[in-house]
């Protein structure tokens, strides 16, 4: 499939994505919160690159460039989605291939995410995309409501 790939930038373009973000994120449940909540990440560097297919937005990889210790700067990929009918496709291997693509453009020295210890098959597919599971992610929760 032909597929056209682009950042999406104002909050019309974040509101048209609400729909296929929600298949990865179903506890965002609102749409005016999911465009106010991007327009906070955005401000924080956070991008958000969609895959379109006449007219519609199909697959989504938010990403955002970081620094710390252990990794020196690194874009990290916060959200990956794909529409369920056109998983296994390779548009999920197109859009993490163009964030790995503006990481190396930018020096990045790694390119990291993570994905739940109850996501086996996205597990094996970041295997075959060439990432490696290098440790566990630990969590707290601090409070009881969701922001989204």
């Amino acid at each position: 499939m032909a597929y056209t790939l682009g950042h999406l930038e104002d909050q019309q373009a974040f509101a048209a994505s609400f729909n296929l973000m929600r298949v990865l994120r179903p506890h965002v449940a609102n749409p005016a919160h999911y465009v106010a909540q991007l327009l906070r990440q955005v401000g924080q560097g956070y991008r958000l690159l969609a895959a379109w297919e006449a007219g519609q937005v199909v697959g989504l990889a938010g990403y955002r460039e970081l620094e710390n210790l252990l990794y020196g700067r690194f874009i990290y990929v916060d959200d990956l989605v794909v529409h369920p009918d056109l998983q296994r496709g390779g548009l999920g291997a197109r859009l993490l291939d163009a964030v790995r693509e503006e990481a190396v453009q930018r020096g990045c020295a790694h390119f990291v995410l993570d994905t739940g210890l109850h996501m086996p098959l996205a597990q094996r597919f970041y295997f075959r995309q060439g990432l490696l599971a290098h440790g566990m992610h630990f969590t707290q929760r601090l409070h009881t409501e969701s922001p989204a």
